[in-house]
């Protein structure tokens, strides 16, 4: 685990500390680690064991963007993301040169989630056993230990070399659950793996960042297209679907409201070049709104949580195009001379069906007009329309 939102933490142990079936939490396999939320997880267990080579630790609770609650957070390499979010920020900047306080009397808020962490921690330890004192020192100062440390300290309660060893070395514990104590049998079960249902295999799928993003953006695309072409439907349909699975996503990953404005904003400069002349400055702030906004929409310092740099340029260079693109569609169907109805007959060539002097009648699409002209014109010449009025025209010699 490398880390954990604190009430989905709460939640698992709460479910694991009210089982009347024994959990057994395992570490595995070697080069894995139970950091931050696995750390109250493995702890909560009625039998926690580990793998060698494994690590147990660090459970000092963070913001979502890094640092301890009410702190900024802080990396050692600033890059792009960084150096904006520093501009974001620039307000609060001022104050970085100050001296630091005492976290006591600095941030109430810190002091607050770290004391309630500590008492909750050692809550679980002591229910279960195990060595409070190491745990509320993980939670204070980030203490991480190898599993051959963890279960001399009485961290764990056992080191496996694999599945079949734990079940062996967990045979004839005594546990104890709400209904009372019971004795594990468990050397020689078969074990079965239950593999994640298909919407769980869905939502895992769906709260990629850059799943989320990509579902977002052809949301916006879908919408745009709508807007400016209407009654096509389609478009439409499947744009508001992909914002609805998008917007799913973003319930269950740490999602940045200025960076989701930006990209609003964004696509609202788009549709407002659609039907306002800027010569192309909607769409160039909209560009840089879009990309903007795609850097700071997710706010997690983890890597792994960020949307791709790979992903935003294309992304953003396919929305300035797409834009580009549905504008000259409007701008041209805008241009575009009337081709239907009484406008459409201004300026159209049509053959005289009869000698017009000053009357007579003309041919045109199918149709026979009465038409005057101030010229005499001969049957089988070619004549300009160049005025409509009701059901005659006034035509010119072409």
């Amino acid at each position: 685990t490398p880390g954990g939102l604190l009430e989905s933490t709460r939640g698992i142990v709460k479910d694991i500390m009210a089982s009347e079936v024994p959990v057994i939490v395992y570490v595995s396999p070697s080069g894995s680690r139970a950091g931050s939320a696995g750390v109250f997880i493995t702890l909560a267990a009625h039998v926690a064991a580990m793998a060698p080579s494994t690590n147990i630790g660090a459970a000092h609770p963070v913001n979502v963007g890094g640092g301890a609650p009410g702190q900024p957070s802080k990396k050692s390499e600033p890059g792009l993301r960084d150096v904006l979010r520093d501009l974001k920020n620039k307000g609060k900047a001022k104050k970085s040169s100050e001296p630091q306080q005492e976290p006591s009397s600095a941030d109430p808020m810190r002091d607050k989630v770290l004391n309630d962490t500590l008492a909750w921690v050692k809550g679980i330890a002591e229910q279960r056993g195990r060595n409070a004192s190491w745990a509320m020192k993980s939670v204070k100062e980030s203490a991480s230990i190898t599993a051959e440390a963890a279960l001399k300290q009485q961290v764990i309660d056992i080191t496996a070399e694999n599945t079949a060893d734990l079940l062996r070395q967990a045979d004839g514990r005594k546990v104890k659950l709400p209904s009372g104590s019971r004795t594990l049998k468990t050397a020689g079960l078969p074990v079965q793996v239950k593999p994640l249902s298909q919407s769980q295999r869905l939502l895992g799928i769906l709260i990629n960042p850059n799943v989320a993003y990509i579902l977002m953006m052809l949301g916006f695309y879908g919408l745009l297209f709508e807007i400016t072409h209407p009654g096509s439907w389609i478009p439409g349909i499947v744009g508001l679907i992909c914002l609805i699975l998008a917007f799913y996503s973003f319930q269950t990953i740490p999602t940045n409201i200025a960076g989701l404005a930006l990209i609003v904003i964004a696509v609202l400069l788009f549709v407002a070049e659609a039907f306002v002349t800027s010569f192309g400055l909607l769409t160039l702030g909209g560009v840089v709104a879009m990309f903007l906004g795609s850097l700071f929409l997710i706010d997690s310092p983890f890597e792994m949580m960020q949307v791709s740099l790979s992903i935003i340029f294309p992304v953003v260079l396919a929305s300035a195009v797409i834009a580009i693109f549905l504008v000259s569609l409007v701008v041209k169907s805008q241009r575009h001379q009337v081709s239907t109805g009484i406008e459409g007959l201004l300026g159209e060539v049509a053959v005289a069906d009869t000698d017009i002097d000053p009357a007579g009648k003309i041919f045109i699409k199918g149709e026979y007009w009465n038409a005057h002209s101030e010229s005499p014109i001969k049957q089988g010449d070619s004549v300009k329309i160049t005025e409509v009025d009701g059901m005659n025209v006034k035509v010119t010699k072409a």
